[in-house]
């Protein structure tokens, strides 16, 4: 198995700008040429549970957190995106990159109203403008990856390169393995 379909394991992809009805608009708006969406059970949105149901490879998966940490009043917002088989160094390179003494996770409420999206299916596709979009160079440098689609009954494929060239997206050194944490 190669190309899309391995990202996607045993799920079915049909290409996304075909099913504008998986998507939230704002991610509509923002999709990369040659994306691809699969539905899925809502139950299965977190990662573990698809991985462990759909035969989705953790290293063909990534995810999108959203921190924010304040300098001199300001606050400052990024999404995270790491592969499935990482974390995100929150306090170490996402503090250092955001040049803030705290970094922390967005309360899920904000990052859900903030960013149109449900809980367990933000995405870095579509994010508000101003957002920064730290993409893992691991990300970047995959093929294809099945990530969040802004909702939790459907995931999107994408190449990491797209993910890379997103409004915003800096390719960075932000996964760490899980092991380390």
């Amino acid at each position: 198995m190669s190309g899309p379909q391995r990202a996607a394991g045993s799920l079915t992809l049909r290409p996304a700008a075909d099913h504008p009805e998986l998507l939230p608009e704002a991610v509509r708006a923002a999709l990369p040429d040659g994306a691809w969406v699969a539905d899925i059970d809502p139950d299965l949105a977190d990662t573990a549970a698809l991985v462990e149901a759909a035969a989705v490879p953790l290293d063909g998966s990534a995810n999108c957190v959203v921190v924010a940490g304040k300098r001199e009043g300001q606050e400052r917002v990024a999404a995270c995106v790491v592969l499935a088989s990482t974390r995100a160094d929150v306090n170490g390179a996402v503090k250092r990159l955001l040049e803030v003494r705290k970094a922390s996770f967005l309360p899920m409420e904000r990052a859900v109203e903030e960013s149109g999206m449900e809980h367990g299916g933000i995405t870095p596709v579509g994010l508000p403008d101003g957002w920064r979009v730290l993409v893992d160079q691991r990300v970047a440098a995959t093929d294809w990856l099945l990530i969040g689609s802004g909702l939790r009954r459907s995931k999107l494929v994408v190449r990491g390169s797209d993910l890379a060239a997103l409004p915003g997206a800096e390719v960075v050194d932000i996964g760490m393995d899980i092991a380390q944490g």
